[in-house]
């Protein structure tokens, strides 16, 4: 995946590294420093190489874990960056002084940060420190990845424990490495005391210079102005178009960082000035809310507020909490709202999407057409831009943002998006116990209802439906459970969240939620759309049919794709049917009788569906169930209109 998402969608000549002025000591857009004409030195990134600036609040988490695990922090006031790369939650490669000082992420298991320090990492801070150090009787051979033994130990500091990562000095070499006893226990000969992580003779130093933010910004301002440039003329260059000339122009304002960025460009490339509407999804922070109306009141830009009211809260009963493979929410709050502007014709959307923030958003085109706001035309002026380029732009235009970056959060949208970080959800707790409580609270009882631990919540299991790799080794290792126990029988019911729109991973959607049925009793039946894998280990069956696929979790939300519109909506009804058969089956065995492949047949008043299947759909013509599918009014079953948009 990282080796297709770098070849097919990034530019390899800028993508992975960022260079840096040896003099100056900053961070470089180009490999020219404009201030002293130096040549940058190349850092190699971690991809997606969507490389940022660290935050205060993050500046203050590498201060408390320094002065905490080292008793010192000589960073001061440098310039450092950022670069996210993959890991169980938020991770960054910490580039201070053009080196690599090591890893800071947010562990899942623990719920607490912890700075994994590279070797010149480890070099830097045992030039300032004695504490957690390990110095080696001058042990000679290959040690990376080693064990070394207690006898081999010379000294150790006294505030080390058991798997604290530590500082190791070994002649004239100096590395980092895992404790693996007690400071108390270092003396036990034989015993097994330190793992080398790596070790070498490092060079590792901090630089002279201690730049500000507008040495920064001057040192790259060509750059950034090339950028602006770029950018502006692709702004104009659309509007201009005959296609598209005279036709309004809006701004899509999130109150974040990118789409402020192309506000700006908006307002400098256009004669005049663009509209600019928020979606206000009733899930939006306080914060946002505020600094959205009032940059626009400030700045005299007529800004349009479509606000979702209690959209969310409303339909959270009947589908459970969102997920990163479930975001029904999105369609919900979002795409409804986004439908109520009214223009004539087509219009322009500026949109600050980069391709740089996810592996979905990498394919993002120039351009594109709302398939679900008729009439709209989506622009992405800035979809090339790092985070670095956004940053670098706000500071030299000097732009009033959204001080909850500051605060630690990387994304400022919906303050309980299943996309956010576990780092940002527990950063909600601190600055807003009231909205953390809320949803807290419900997850939990959600949890319980379905049979599932308490640490399901607590450490982040929700946030999926259909758990990746990462997430169930980490539930194995916590002893956690993370199937949910099959949906309570009730009426049978089907909800759809808001009708077919765009997916994320390409094509169509649609999410639905299907009450009063369990994995096991609807296997066979669904069957007859296509092959069936059914994990009971997981709690999801998947139906891969010619049209698309269909996923159907154990608390009965599922989720439909199919290639287009119509494929998508017609194969959301085939699987409604299915569902319903499946509940109101009534064991006439009209079915049976009639399938040319005498592929169906009744097992102790259960239908079962063999390999012989072809999906022919005759059982469906026939059924007593789907021919008065719309019909059945016992009180006990409903189904949502199909057809909402």
């Amino acid at each position: 995946m990282t080796k297709q998402y770098k070849q097919k969608n990034f530019h390899p000549d800028r993508d992975t590294f960022i260079h840096w002025c040896p003099d100056c000591n900053l961070p470089l857009l180009n490999i020219k420093c404009t201030l002293c004409h130096s040549t940058g030195e190349r850092i190699d990134l971690g991809p997606p190489g969507d490389v940022r600036f660290c935050s205060p609040y993050e500046r203050s988490i590498l201060h408390d874990i320094l002065t905490h695990s080292y008793g010192n922090d000589p960073l001061n006031e440098r310039i450092i960056l950022l670069n996210k790369i993959g890991g169980e939650d938020k991770t960054d490669q910490v580039i201070v002084d053009g080196m690599m000082l090591g890893i800071l992420r947010f562990d899942l298991k623990n719920l607490d940060w912890r700075l994994d320090l590279s070797m010149d990492g480890g070099t830097l801070i045992a030039q300032h420190t004695r504490s957690r150090t390990i110095e080696l009787s001058d042990v000679k051979g290959h040690l990376n990845g080693k064990s070394v033994g207690s006898d081999m130990v010379h000294w150790c500091s006294d505030d080390i424990s058991k798997g604290d990562d530590v500082i190791i000095r070994n002649g004239k070499m100096t590395g980092v490495g895992t404790a693996l006893l007690d400071a108390a226990d270092m003396g036990h000969a034989g015993v097994p005391a330190v793992r080398v992580r790596k070790i070498g003779k490092g060079r590792a130093r901090l630089k002279m210079a201690v730049p500000t933010m507008d040495e920064v910004v001057s040192a790259n301002a060509p750059a950034i102005k090339q950028l602006g440039r770029n950018a502006m003329n692709t702004i104009k260059g659309l509007a201009n178009q005959q296609e598209y000339r005279g036709r309004p122009v809006y701004v899509s304002f999130s109150g974040g960082k990118d789409s402020l960025v192309v506000l700006d460009l908006t307002r400098s490339a256009l004669k005049h000035s663009p509209k600019a509407y928020f979606i206000n999804t009733g899930l939006e922070f306080p914060e946002t809310v505020k600094y959205a109306r009032k940059f626009c009141s400030d700045n005299n830009i007529d800004l349009l507020e479509l606000d979702a009211g209690d959209a969310f809260w409303m339909h959270l009963p009947n589908f459970g909490p969102p997920a990163k493979d479930y975001r029904w929410c999105c369609k919900v709050c979002k795409l409804s709202p986004a439908g109520r502007i009214t223009e004539e014709g087509k219009y322009l959307t500026m949109d600050g999407k980069r391709r740089y923030e996810s592996f979905s958003r990498a394919r993002i085109p120039p351009k594109e057409e709302n398939s679900l706001v008729p009439g709209q035309v989506n622009v992405y002026p800035i979809r090339d831009w790092r985070a670095i380029e956004v940053w670098l732009y706000i500071h030299w235009r000097g732009l009033e943002y959204n001080h909850l970056y500051d605060e630690g959060f990387e994304r400022v949208g919906c303050w309980l998006c299943p996309a956010a970080l576990g780092a940002e959800y527990q950063r909600m707790l601190e600055l807003h116990p009231e909205l953390f409580h809320r949803w807290d609270t419900y997850l939990r009882d959600w949890a319980d209802s379905r049979g599932l631990p308490v640490g399901y919540v607590e450490h982040g299991f929700w946030r999926w439906r259909e758990h990746p790799p990462k997430m169930r080794l980490l539930a194995e290792q916590l002893g956690i459970d993370v199937v949910q126990q099959d949906a309570s029988i009730e009426a049978f019911r089907i909800f759809v969240v808001s009708g077919v729109s765009p997916c994320r991973a390409g094509g169509y959607s649609i999410e639905g939620s299907a009450r009063g049925v369990t994995l096991p009793d609807v296997t066979d039946m669904m069957r007859m759309l296509g092959e069936v894998r059914y994990s009971e280990e997981l709690g999801v069956l998947v139906v891969q049919t010619l049209e698309g696929s269909i996923k159907l979790y154990a608390d009965g939300t599922f989720q439909v794709n199919g290639g287009d519109r119509g494929t998508t909506q017609g194969l959301f009804e085939m699987a409604a049917r299915q569902l319903m058969k499946s509940v109101k089956c009534t064991g006439c065995r009209i079915c049976e009788k009639a399938c040319p492949n005498n592929a169906i047949r009744f097992e102790n008043g259960h239908l079962k569906v063999g390999d012989g299947c072809n999906s022919c759909g005759v059982c469906d013509e026939v059924c007593v169930v789907t021919r008065y599918m719309g019909r059945i009014g016992d009180g006990e079953s409903r189904t949502q209109d199909l057809n909402t948009t």
